[in-house]
């Protein structure tokens, strides 16, 4: 009895697995797909903003279900803080350049930090007070 529910629980993580690995692999033809248009047709922004935008647009529009990208979308933002590590590494290259500038870009970091919190909180209010409340 144990061992099938140890089987059955090794199974169901793999198919989770599988099904997160081929989402993130939709959501990595919607930045592939915009940076081929981008190029194409020479827009002076990231290629991938342009995809997300379409994935957002079918998204919002019904075309494209959410549970298509939902749990490989919700892996990769548990995981983004991975992703930064090798610019933190990269930037110790630039010691001196902080030593020089470090309270301006402390004070920019702080601000900006402040701004997209107090926009996203005023941003999730909004959205709660169209929807009547209900969360």
């Amino acid at each position: 009895m144990m061992n099938s529910l140890l089987r059955l629980i090794k199974i169901s993580n793999l198919r989770k697995t599988v099904i997160a690995l081929i989402q993130i692999g939709i959501l990595y033809f919607f930045s592939l797909m915009g940076n081929y248009l981008a190029e194409l047709f020479h827009f002076n922004f990231p290629g991938s903003l342009i995809g997300m935008g379409i994935l957002f647009t079918l998204l919002r529009l019904g075309i494209f279900p959410f549970k298509w990208v939902d749990i490989g979308g919700n892996w990769l933002l548990a995981e983004l803080l991975l992703f930064f590590i090798p610019s933190v590494v990269a930037i110790m290259q630039y010691k001196q350049f902080f030593h020089q500038e470090g309270l301006n870009l402390f004070l920019i970091i702080l601000i900006g930090t402040v701004a997209v919190m107090v926009s996203s909180g005023l941003t999730a209010e909004l959205i709660i007070k169209s929807k009547g409340g209900k969360t």
